[in-house]
């Protein structure tokens, strides 16, 4: 029996993972508990009854929009401490009509690779096609060499023949004299 007399540790436990539509839901329900916590402190502010008011808070609007991008809901100690990252990038929304698709888009390192590697094939093929590499001169070489063993092998069956038809011709008469 193990040490402590229970079977097995708490490693092998099944772990339980969340779903993507779990997290998503949870977010959903973060941002809407947030827009009702905004709704509530502006209905609050009584700024319903004063026109004067309601015009200031129209124009804030903007500025609270921008100050809400730059200061996010702080989690923890961040509301505490005040500490400024140089590091870190605020992440910022675009509207669609700044957005720019027509200007040239950066390709990632594995796309420029791909196409490094691709340009560098279809040059070895060209120099490969005018016999400037080191293969191509092999295959040539190679190819050259055959062809000489082709040419004699074609000399010697020509050759064989002219020598077969000599002495065929030379059996015949030969027979025909025997006669």
């Amino acid at each position: 029996m193990p040490k402590g007399g229970r079977k097995g540790g708490h490693k092998g436990r099944a772990r339980q993972y969340t779903s993507p539509e779990e997290i998503d839901a949870q977010l959903q329900a973060e941002k809407q508990k947030a827009r009702e916590e905004e709704e509530q402190k502006e209905g609050g502010d009584g700024a319903a009854g004063d026109p004067k008011k309601e015009k200031k808070s129209l124009d804030s609007d903007e500025s609270e929009d921008e100050e809400d991008d730059y200061q996010q809901k702080r989690k923890g100690v961040e509301g505490l401490i005040d500490i400024e990252n140089p590091n870190r990038v605020a992440q910022t929304t675009k509207k669609v009509t700044q957005l720019d698709l027509d200007g040239p888009k950066e390709l990632s390192r594995r796309e420029r690779e791909e196409i490094e590697k691709q340009k560098a094939k279809e040059r070895y093929m060209k120099m490969h096609l005018a016999g400037k590499t080191e293969q191509a001169k092999a295959d040539l070489a190679r190819l050259a060499i055959i062809r000489k063993q082709r040419e004699e092998a074609a000399r010697k069956k020509e050759e064989e023949r002219k020598d077969d038809a000599t002495l065929s011709g030379k059996r015949m008469q030969s027979l025909s004299l025997n006669k």
